[in-house]
């Protein structure tokens, strides 16, 4: 009976979240033209509202359990573990786009954590001084001359642009964990890897919440100058102002703070903030 009463209200929940996306797709022509990076800010805005209703269903109880429930150091150790795997193709974006030196650092952070740190559960590299980069096929694109294109969110993926959508086709399709076998085993990391990454962000989204009179508006354009500062190695360089005034994107995000979380546009925007505080000396962060 318990049983039979869990699989129905999952049953009612995923029907709510099926209506919200078709309601999401019905009114998904409409745009606003207000900023042209987003030509089709009506479809975009019904797809950050049905990932919000995703994120409350789903994400954010999981991802709550998992942070209230597990050890700080357990946690660590799960972070750490996909974050060495990471490690493989972030070397090969590297070499890409031209820089060998932090692609050896990387394939060396992986060959170091994968076997003294035990699988990746510890960092050692970290302590022995190989920098964690953060790199993805999409910034690889931006470094061959490609533009971003449209701002478009995805629904489930989130915040994108047209570059960094094909990007994330290359990524997905070559993700080990996405690649591995048997499909159980599978299907049980990418799980726990997504509920890690959304705790990590469960602090940041209250910030978010907490600082954007516009949540979406908020969060496109930290998106948008988080993947500038990431495709610039975080010294991107000024864009002049639009005829119609637009405000200039920062001068770029401290390399730190662009490797602050694996290209989340909540995390970005907190980042984004932290950055507008910096540069006004008579605030503290």
């Amino acid at each position: 009976m318990t049983v039979n009463a869990a699989a129905g209200g999952c049953i009612a929940r995923a029907r709510v979240l099926l209506g919200a996306l078709a309601l999401a797709l019905a009114s998904g022509c409409a745009t606003n033209g207000a900023d042209a990076r987003d030509p089709v800010e009506g479809f975009n805005r019904a797809m950050y509202g049905f990932n919000e209703g995703f994120d409350e269903a789903i994400g954010k109880p999981i991802a709550t359990v998992y942070r209230d429930v597990l050890p700080g150091f357990v946690r660590t150790g799960v972070r750490n573990f996909f974050a060495n795997i990471d490690d493989l193709f972030i070397g090969v974006n590297n070499l890409l786009q031209g820089k060998p030196v932090d692609a050896v650092s990387d394939i060396a952070r992986l060959a170091v954590n994968t076997t003294i740190g035990i699988f990746g559960l510890i960092d050692v590299g970290s302590h022995m001084g190989l920098e964690k980069h953060n790199e993805d096929f999409g910034q690889t694109f931006g470094r061959w001359g490609a533009g971003d294109g449209p701002y478009i969110v995805w629904p489930i993926f989130g915040s994108s642009t047209v570059r960094d959508s094909i990007g994330s086709v290359l990524d997905v399709g070559l993700d080990p964990v996405r690649n591995h076998r048997p499909v159980d085993v599978r299907n049980v990391m990418l799980l726990t890897r997504a509920t890690s990454k959304r705790a990590d962000l469960l602090d940041a989204s209250r910030v978010l919440e907490e600082a954007a009179l516009d949540k979406y508006v908020f969060q496109r354009d930290a998106f948008l100058q988080r993947r500038r500062s990431l495709i610039h190695d975080g010294n991107p360089p000024r864009e002049k102002r639009s005829l119609g005034g637009e405000r200039e994107p920062q001068a770029g995000l401290a390399p730190s703070e662009s490797r602050a979380a694996d290209n989340d546009p909540v995390v970005a925007a907190t980042a984004i903030t932290a950055a507008d505080d910096a540069e006004k000396p008579a605030q503290t962060r």
